[in-house]
């Protein structure tokens, strides 16, 4: 008897998490995300064609045999983009460097293709965004001219990949992978189904030849990549390039890496000569070194590198019954629970001061780590008396008052040594009003009494 033949029929699905549904939905009801439902044929029916077992073309192998031998790497040139992807760029690697728009993904990458090039390895950068004449431009502005690189402006798929045959790069830029479109896939670039089949094809390129790519990504209003999720599953390494327009640092970050650590940071600066590397920014969010009332240094954590990162607190009385909370750069709900232990369990008169609290450099502390710097800043702006030199503050504050450890506590501790400060106050002291009464000329404040040192 002849079996059904299974019919087609039109069904939604879910360009996020591959929920499906029989019916539109503005609400994914799978991962709660608004408008990524489409529609998407599929099958159904009785009888569904069976898959024939071939003979694989490789063995499997036991485990015990498998070579442990590092995979080798190339260097791009960078020391802090090596960093983040765990020591240079793999060989048939597929990286997705993600950022908001003029942050400076593009520059950098410009970077890394002339110094790969400089080093003797052929690049081809594809720029679906620019035109060759803009390319080009910034290129001379940065320093990241060379022979070896080669530009195309393409935003079609098939032209790119005949662009690879033809120049056989070591290296392969796509800037970026929204703006390319296949002819084999409806849609328009940028559309979910677009960016899946170009993203997939590049990579199948990319592990057939051993070809590393790069490719560019978009963000979403909330910093997400945009596009389908299964975008950041299909590359190896998910790098996001951040940082404030206001301030020249940028950061890059490894939110996936499966040939390193995720949690390495590359510090950069933006300069007018392009993106340069920062392998030591210990200066950069300190102030100018003079000893004024209301600063102190903590020693930040970004990914496994020690950062001191300087405080800076004012405090001016208040000039009407709810004094304001300006913070800067700090999580305003956190100063806010050190201004109440500093009132309550140190005895400082803030209910009717209005308080200001920043950092140096436009870095952002979210750790609690920094609660004893703050603590320590806000009193010495009270007293209108500067901290000691040469001090470093370390350790989170409870409600109760008690300074309590944190993490890494011994590489903090050993960078503050490093850099020179001589009085590191942390959890020696079992809570804030022994800290206060540790430091030189600084003694804690009894309730009632004026705030002073």
């Amino acid at each position: 008897m002849a079996s059904k033949r299974a019919a087609s029929t039109l069904a939604y699905r879910c360009t996020e998490c591959g929920w499906t549904s029989a019916k539109w939905v503005g609400r994914c009801g799978e991962c709660q995300q608004w408008g990524t439902v489409v529609e998407a044929a599929t099958s159904t029916g009785i009888a569904s064609p069976a898959v024939t077992p071939l003979a694989p073309s490789r063995s499997a192998r036991p485990i015990t045999e498998i070579d442990t031998r590092e995979t080798p790497r190339r260097t791009s040139g960078i020391g802090e983009f090596d960093r983040v992807l765990g020591g240079g760029i793999v060989p048939g690697a597929a990286i997705l460097l993600s950022g908001e728009p003029g942050v400076g993904k593009s520059t950098l990458l410009l970077e890394v293709a002339a110094r790969t090039a400089a080093a003797g390895g052929r690049v081809l950068y594809v720029s679906a965004e620019e035109s060759l004449a803009q390319v080009r431009l910034r290129a001379e502005r940065t320093g990241s001219l060379h022979d070896e690189l080669y530009l195309a402006a393409e935003t079609d798929l098939a032209t790119i990949l005949g662009h690879v045959d033809e120049t056989a790069p070591g290296l392969l830029i796509v800037d970026s992978v929204q703006t390319v479109s296949s002819g084999l896939i409806d849609g328009a670039a940028g559309h979910p189904s677009q960016v899946r089949e170009v993203a997939s094809t590049l990579i199948r390129v990319a592990k057939d030849r051993g070809l590393p790519v790069i490719l560019v990504g978009h963000v979403t209003k909330d910093g997400q990549v945009a596009g389908p999720r299964i975008l950041e599953h299909l590359v190896d390494v998910v790098c996001h390039f951040e940082g404030d327009r206001q301030t020249a640092l940028r950061f890059v970050r490894a939110l996936k890496n499966r040939f390193g650590a995720t949690d390495e940071v590359g510090c950069f600066e933006q300069t007018q000569h392009g993106i340069a590397e920062v392998p030591d920014p210990s200066a950069l969010f300190l102030g100018h070194g003079s000893r004024e009332p209301g600063t102190c240094v903590t020693i930040a954590l970004e990914g496994r590198r020690a950062l001191p990162v300087e405080v800076q607190a004012l405090t001016l009385p208040g000039s009407g019954p709810n004094p304001r909370r300006i913070v800067s750069g700090v999580d305003g709900a956190r100063v806010a629970m050190v201004l109440a232990v500093l009132e309550k369990r140190a005895g400082l008169r803030l209910s009717d001061q209005d308080v200001y609290v920043s950092t140096v450099g436009g870095v952002r502390l979210t750790e609690p780590a920094a609660d004893l710097a703050i603590a320590l800043a806000v009193a010495s702006a009270v007293s209108n008396r500067p901290n000691p030199a040469k001090l470093v503050a370390i350790g989170e504050l409870s409600l109760a008052g008690e300074v309590r450890a944190v993490t890494q506590h011994e590489q903090r501790r050993a960078e503050a040594t490093r850099l020179g400060y001589r009085t590191i106050v942390d959890t020696a002291s079992p809570d804030l009003r022994s800290a206060l009464r540790d430091l030189p000329r600084l003694h804690p404040v009894e309730p009632g009494d004026e705030p002073g040192f």
